[in-house]
């Protein structure tokens, strides 16, 4: 299924991976009253992060930026409307009015109402379903130029699953240890759960809804398959983490097919 907010792809498949804040997009009114530099808007959504969505036949891929929409926070906070809802940034030339956020919040709506009827199908055909729900984080907000924030408070993985259901421990645990092992330029990556991320909005309406019947694990991957301040994207980097994806995904993808 494909509109202009976002691409479903389905296939046969217990998997699904997402890319909810890959989009740059805008619709025109919104795009009409952005004030916040284009550039300043990529470097908090998750470019590139759709590259990652083939990991599972299942996929869905957003191409709306979240300074519309925000999907991985809770209805009522998911239009940016004033700096503190958004790291301070300034977002707007003036304040959006009711009708611009009534349109944001009917794709919202939408959008969950999609996901919930492919989960629903997805669930009674292969019984438990897990969705991979990737995304990306900064971790030189003080410039380019300046330290990296601490690594001991932001591994390179960071694996959101404070509100999984405990049936579902086995199957986060195994996606945890396969990308732990696999190795990366020449190391292994520091993956780690629930430190600088525990899941949003969209895992924990999953992992509410579903319960032993679907898990969401959301995956944040540090920038480093990009320069979060230039844009530059390090293709062995993402294809190396891709490959990582995939083989995790296949690990979790055995345990379902298994049971």
């Amino acid at each position: 299924m494909t509109d202009s907010a976002w691409k479903i792809t389905t296939g046969d498949d217990p998997v699904v991976s997402t890319a909810i804040h890959a989009g740059h997009e805008l619709r025109p009114e919104v795009a009409a009253l952005m004030k916040l530099p284009e550039a300043d808007r990529l470097r908090e959504e998750d470019p590139y992060t759709d590259l990652w969505a083939n990991v599972a036949r299942n996929s869905i891929v957003v191409a709306r930026s979240r300074f519309e929409v925000d999907l991985n926070r809770v209805r009522d906070k998911a239009i940016y409307v004033v700096p503190d809802d958004a790291w301070g940034l300034d977002i707007w030339a003036s304040k959006p009015d009711e009708d611009l956020i009534a349109g944001s919040l009917a794709l919202y709506d939408r959008f969950y109402e999609e996901l919930g009827e492919l989960l629903d199908r997805l669930v009674d055909v292969h019984g438990r379903v897990v969705v991979l729900d990737i995304h990306s984080y900064n971790h030189r907000r003080e410039g380019p130029d300046a330290p990296v924030d601490d690594p001991e408070l932001n591994p390179e993985i960071n694996l959101g699953t404070e509100s999984v259901d405990e049936a579902w421990r086995p199957v986060v645990d195994v996606f945890a240890k396969t990308l732990r092992e696999l190795p990366f330029d020449d190391d292994v990556l520091d993956v780690r759960s629930n430190l600088k991320f525990k899941g949003g909005a969209m895992s924990r309406w999953i992992n509410a809804r579903y319960g032993d019947r679907a898990c969401s694990i959301a995956v944040e991957m540090k920038k480093i398959y990009i320069d979060e301040w230039t844009g530059v994207l390090d293709e062995v980097n993402t294809a190396a983490i891709g490959g990582m994806l995939e083989a995790a995904a296949q690990s979790v993808r055995d345990m379902l097919v298994a049971d």
